[in-house]
């Protein structure tokens, strides 16, 4: 494991942990020289709690400092990705198809490095997005630098009330 950069051995110890808990493991980033920032996002389907962060938290804390292979003094975070979650593997697409997002390349696609709109699906070793200026376009996932959902308020306003109607619903039938 010694051969692993600071950001992979904290992956594989975060992984872990989260799976011990039946979190998902979103996202690692290790940032700065002398006093570096450890932040690790989780989520689950239903929502990540302050409690599933302070449980994730403690435990990646004692690993790493058991471990002590972070040459500086570090600040760990653990958090919720939010509601404009970062996009980094191939599965999230999959996952989050037909939501709104936003994409930047690397290199131009047809003229275009940012993109806004839907993910349509994977297809093969790209995303098949539906853009709001180009329509459908095919990126491939090694150009992508960054990836984000967006947030969609008539969607979400939406979603909320098909929430609340099935709540009510749930309700009544248990009355």
């Amino acid at each position: 494991m010694s051969n692993l950069t600071i950001e992979e051995r904290v992956r594989a110890i975060a992984e872990h942990v989260v799976a011990d808990y039946g979190l998902e493991l979103v996202h690692v980033e290790v940032v700065g020289a002398r006093r570096r920032l450890v932040r690790i996002f989780i989520d689950k389907p239903e929502g990540v709690t302050h409690e599933d962060c302070s449980v994730v938290s403690e435990h990646v804390g004692t690993i790493l400092d058991v471990e002590d292979f972070i040459p500086s003094s570090y600040v760990l975070e653990v958090s919720s990705p939010g509601l404009e979650r970062g996009l980094y593997k191939r599965e999230d697409y999959v996952r989050f198809a037909g939501r709104a997002a936003r994409v930047r390349t690397r290199e131009a696609i047809e003229g275009q490095r940012n993109f806004r709109g839907r993910i349509v699906g994977v297809e093969g070793d790209a995303v098949t997005f539906d853009d709001r200026v180009r329509g459908q376009i095919s990126i491939p996932f090694g150009l992508i630098v960054k990836a984000n959902l967006e947030i969609d308020l008539a969607e979400e306003f939406k979603r909320a009330e098909e929430l609340a109607a099935a709540r009510r619903v749930q309700t009544e039938g248990e009355g």
